[in-house]
């Protein structure tokens, strides 16, 4: 469980820190467009960015919401089944929702080369757009771990949790 944690804490830094530099980024270009001149026309690259940003933000959020049960769901049906049938289909649940994780992360990954191949640049960042489609390998890399995490018991992603247990942890 240890390394399990270790992933959620960089996971909950790295979203925090994200959305706290997209913030911040929107406030400096709001307040540069007002006060105007050069430093307005300096500041171009901020929306794109920011909306690159919210890929990865998107994206590196998939398996945090999962595990704490986030998703959009219809329990109703679930909850009212016998206990032997529930848990049978919460396995396939989770083990269809790993398939289809690791076919996901194999096409983004193939998207990747072939942007990268195309030799493509973003407008205003000059970042190659192959780096971008990094976030949905990542991200679904993420949800495919929490997917296998409560396929072998190590999670119950079904379960209410407490967040105040799981922000000590």
């Amino acid at each position: 469980m240890f390394l399990l944690n270790w992933l959620r804490r960089i996971e909950r830094v790295f979203l925090v820190c994200t959305f706290s530099l997209m913030v911040i980024l929107f406030f400096l270009n709001v307040v540069a467009r007002e006060v105007g001149g050069d430093m307005a026309s300096s500041l171009s690259w901020v929306e794109e960015a920011v909306r690159l940003m919210n890929l990865f933000l998107v994206f590196g959020a998939l398996g945090i919401a999962l595990e704490r049960g986030m998703h959009v769901g219809i329990d109703t049906f679930r909850d009212r089944l016998p206990a032997g049938v529930r848990k049978l289909l919460l396995k396939v649940i989770d083990l269809s929702g790993l398939i289809f994780c690791v076919y996901l992360v194999w096409q983004a990954y193939v998207l990747v080369q072939f942007v990268l191949r195309t030799g493509q640049t973003s407008p205003t960042l000059g970042i190659r757009m192959g780096w971008i489609y990094l976030a949905p390998v990542a991200g679904f890399a993420l949800l495919g771990l929490r997917y296998l995490l409560s396929l072998t018991g190590f999670i119950d992603r079904f379960q209410p949790n407490d967040s105040s247990e799981e922000e000590a942890a």
